[in-house]
């Protein structure tokens, strides 16, 4: 009787130890991307973007979220290479992280000299190293680096969501036309939805949309 008490009583141990021991929950596999949110793009910067200011202060909602919830983050920065270059030139101001979102130690920084962040860079390494599998974007300017950087991510095999109002771009001329950056923003976001990434406002990430 008493050998038949001990089996269920290790029988019951290890059912517990297995609950104990369930995977990591998928949440740990996520990382924050934020792209080029650079003084440049600023006001008083040497490539201003329309709504920089607020996409910048939507990055940091999202920001705080990852750090209070002990996930990766990841920041791109631009520093320019080629001699024509205007802005993100090495070793000016324009080029350093905004302060609304400037790192901590031990957050990772990583250069880049090209639009796609995945580049010349160690990003691809580090997320792979990490186990990462879905991506959270944010940043500048939308139809360049954020584009190009969600479109590669999407074939090296990452699920992306870009936070829309965390992201700014400008206004672009074609054939003599100019396009207005809200249409540039939309035009390149719808682009992102439904293959590329899911496109969340803010707002509905944070409530869990």
């Amino acid at each position: 009787m008493k050998q038949i008490f001990f089996i269920v009583v290790i029988l019951f141990s290890a059912v517990l130890l297995g609950f104990s021991q369930q995977k990591p929950s998928n949440n740990m596999k996520k990382a924050l991307v934020l792209i080029d949110i650079q003084k440049d793009y600023f006001e008083h910067g040497t490539m201003t973007l329309v709504g920089a200011e607020e996409a910048s202060l939507n990055s940091m909602k999202i920001l705080d979220k990852f750090r209070s919830e002990g996930l990766p983050v990841i920041y791109i920065q631009h520093l320019a290479t080629s001699p024509k270059a205007t802005f993100f030139l090495p070793q000016t101001v324009g080029a350093e992280i905004h302060e609304n979102i400037k790192p901590t130690a031990g957050e990772k920084v990583i250069i880049k000299h090209f639009p796609n962040s995945f580049r010349e860079t160690e990003l691809l390494e580090y997320l792979k190293g990490r186990n990462i599998t879905d991506l959270v974007i944010c940043g500048m300017m939308t139809h360049m680096c954020v584009d190009a950087t969600v479109r590669a991510a999407k074939d090296f095999g990452f699920n992306c969501v870009v936070i829309s109002d965390a992201c700014a771009t400008r206004d672009l001329d074609i054939n003599g036309e100019k396009v207005k950056a809200a249409e540039v923003q939309k035009s390149f976001l719808a682009s992102f939805s439904g293959f590329y990434a899911t496109v969340k406002m803010t707002r509905q990430y944070l409530e869990g949309k």
